[in-house]
């Protein structure tokens, strides 16, 4: 009976507890980011991936039809994960024999010194992003053994200079981080019977002013006819809503 009694009481005090709870975003007050209506956003795994936006899809169908692309787009548009989720597609479909990733080590803002560990470990931090999106594509177990195998390499842009990649889908993220003469160099490892993507924001480089290359790589490859350079915008971000918002004031 004691614990009988015990039950009741608790069950009292949370059904009042619940009773005086006032939600952050009552529905009269609009917007939630927990609404139902949201699913058009969401993010869940899907194992063919798919554009959430008229652009996002210009992006997918580019990939598919040309050797190299350039994405252009604020933070939270996808650039990065379709690019790689279309680099484990053309993996699994035979479309290419390997992906190599790079991305530049660049600190955003704020120095880090010298980190602990040998290259792998002291490259980590800088190429987390990349693991991230490869560990939903293909989850924990496999990335380590296609990375062990030599099919999936993750490399800084410095170890690039003098390789020609044939068979492969290259995939450059915060390509805005990059000089000219990177990109120029990184866009001339392409080899036979490969794509290449590169992504970035121009907007958003963390190198000093007028470093940053990819801008002007981008309108001069706009005037080749086989190579597309794709504009996403704040329509096309699939992060929560208010990083568009926040985007447009600041």
């Amino acid at each position: 009976m004691a614990k009988r009694s015990a039950r009741h009481k608790a069950r009292e005090y949370q059904d009042h507890e619940t009773a005086t709870v006032h939600p952050l975003f009552p529905p009269e007050r609009g917007w939630s980011p927990h609404d139902h209506d949201q699913h058009a956003r969401d993010r869940k795994y899907v194992k063919n991936i798919r554009a959430m936006s008229p652009t996002q899809q210009l992006l997918l169908d580019a990939i598919n039809e040309r050797s190299v692309v350039v994405a252009l787009g604020p933070a939270g548009t996808g650039k990065t994960y379709l690019a790689i989720a279309k680099a484990v597609e053309a993996l699994e479909s035979g479309k290419a024999s390997r992906i190599v990733l790079s991305r530049p080590a660049v600190e955003a803002g704020e120095s880090l010194g010298f980190l602990p560990g040998d290259l792998q470990e002291k490259l980590a931090p800088y190429l987390r992003p990349l693991y991230d999106c490869l560990t939903e594509r293909l989850g924990t177990k496999r990335l380590k053994a296609l990375v062990a195998e030599g099919i999936i390499e993750i490399a800084p842009v410095a170890y690039m200079r003098g390789r020609t990649l044939n068979d492969a889908y290259i995939a450059i993220d915060e390509a805005q981080n990059c000089t000219y003469g990177q990109i120029k160099m990184l866009l001339t490892r392409l080899g036979w019977r490969s794509t290449m993507v590169l992504t970035g924001d121009p907007d958003q480089t963390d190198l000093l002013p007028g470093m940053s290359g990819l801008g002007d790589i981008a309108e001069r490859l706009e005037r080749v006819p086989e190579i597309a350079v794709v504009r996403l915008g704040d329509s096309d971000i699939v992060r929560h809503p208010l990083v568009a918002g926040m985007l447009t004031v600041l």
